[in-house]
């Protein structure tokens, strides 16, 4: 049988840490996104989603890579202190269309609320604030997708199974399992993506709620969440 790296195994159970591993990440600190017009920007995050425009930062280069990239960067404040921060840089050319939906609906951010009945207010108050809103229930999560005036896509989500994202075995599994299938396809000259379509298809977590709600038995603590 193939598998995957003991490292990535032992990635996977985060919290069975090696000695001298460094303490693991405590919360999101900020993650940045590019923008073409920051007042629009901060017009948005503190007026709509009520964020306080909390830092901004001016330079004439970028001291992580050394590049002579001169920029406008703001930070606007979440409930926890984390912040989300953009970047507007003069002379920027637009940015590349994306080959497929895919890029863009895969990179996103989530935002927790307390509850369902706060995600509903968010979706209330976003529809009257003239933003569009989905609304998607995961069974684990319940949430809302929309996009700010940089097409960042954001979500506001209430946790609906406190064990959600306290499965480590499971996902170590889950991983395994990929990683074996990638690794059989390639061993024997077949197609991997559609051995990868074959794992996907045998776990796909909304199927699994639509059986649920047909009357079938689902478990509800597996499952991803885009």
């Amino acid at each position: 049988m193939v598998t995957f790296s003991e490292s990535a195994e032992t990635t996977v159970r985060a919290d069975q840490r090696g000695e001298g591993h460094p303490i693991i990440p405590q919360m999101l600190h900020h993650v940045a996104y590019v923008t073409y017009d920051s007042e629009a920007t901060a017009d948005f995050y503190t007026k709509v989603m009520g964020m306080p425009m909390v830092n901004v930062v001016m330079d004439d280069h970028l001291p992580s890579t050394g590049d002579r990239t001169p920029y406008f960067h703001t930070f606007f404040r979440m409930g926890d202190g984390s912040t989300l921060a953009f970047f507007e840089s003069p002379g920027l050319p637009p940015t590349p269309e994306v080959p497929t939906p895919a890029f863009k609906n895969f990179n996103h951010i989530a935002l927790e609320v307390p509850s369902s009945a706060d995600v509903d207010r968010w979706r209330e108050w976003l529809e009257d604030n003239g933003v569009e809103v989905q609304a998607v229930d995961h069974n684990i999560i319940y949430s809302i997708y929309f996009s700010d005036p940089n097409d960042v896509r954001l979500e506001i989500t209430a946790t609906i199974v406190d064990s959600w994202n306290d499965q480590p075995e499971r996902a170590a599994d889950a991983l395994r399992e990929w990683a074996n299938a990638k690794a059989m396809a390639r061993l024997d000259g077949s197609d991997v993506d559609e051995h990868l379509r074959r794992v996907i298809s045998a776990h796909a977590h909304q199927a699994r709620i639509r059986n649920q709600r047909d009357g079938g038995q689902a478990d509800s603590g597996e499952g991803g969440v885009p």
